[in-house]
Formats: C-alpha cells, structure tokens, sequence
C-alpha cells in the first residue's frame, strides 16, 4: 500500500511521500537523502574518508527530523588536516564533529547544525602542532 502511495512524488521529485531518507555510507562524505514529503526523518551523512568532511544530513519531511552530518575524517597519521564535519539536515539535524589531525596539523571545524535547532558538531582536536577546529553553529 505504501509502495503505491509513494509511487507518483517519487517518480516526480525523486522523493517518496512518507518514509525516511537512506543514510550516506561511511567512509564517502556522501550526503544523507531527505526523508518524504511529508512524514520522515531525513538519512545521516556519511562519515567522511582521511581529510575530507562528511556529508550532510538530509532534510526533514514536513513532519519529522534533520539527519545528522557525518563526522569529518582523520587527518594523515604524520602530516594533515582534519576533515570538516557535515551540516545537520533541515528540522534539527546537528552538525558532524570535525575530523581530529594526529601529529601535524590543524583540526576540522565542526558542521553547523541544522535549522530550527540543530546543535553544532564539535571541532576536531589539532595535533601536536597545529589548531583545534571551530564548533558548528547552532
């Protein structure tokens, strides 16, 4: 029966009419898709490879919540950054953590939360020698 009621939007928008987003796979950076029109949360983003940011998390239905980013990477186990977290989806999604840098380098910011009230991901831990990521923003 749901198969049949989310047929049409999805063959129109690419986005069913109620059920959750897919999340992204880990270790990609590949964002979360949006959950249905109207009633679904919105998928996760993916983890984020060695020094890339994570993907974002999809958006919410018109009923529902944010998918959270996907943490940013690792930064090279010698020398690197961190990646930066993904954003939190649309409807309360938070931010991913920013990725942490292991001997040198810097961090990965956080990802800002998503809107209304998604919290922000904490920044990464920089190396030895190199700077803390920055928070997400609420």
């Amino acid at each position: 029966m749901l198969a049949a009621v989310n047929a049409p939007p999805l063959a129109l928008t690419g986005r069913s009419l109620i059920g959750n987003g897919a999340n992204g796979s880990p270790g990609t950076g590949a964002d979360g898709t949006p959950g249905g029109w109207l009633l679904g949360n919105g998928g996760a983003g993916g983890s984020g490879a060695a020094g890339m940011p994570g993907g974002a998390g999809g958006a919410a239905g018109l009923l529902g919540s944010g998918g959270a980013g996907g943490a940013g990477g690792a930064g090279g186990q010698l020398l690197g950054n961190g990646g930066g977290g993904g954003e939190g989806g649309a409807g309360d999604g938070g931010g991913g953590p920013g990725g942490n840098a292991v001997l040198i380098g810097a961090g990965g910011n956080g990802g800002n939360g998503g809107t209304p009230s998604g919290s922000g991901g904490t920044g990464g831990t920089g190396g030895l020698v190199g700077q803390d990521g920055f928070d997400g923003l609420p």
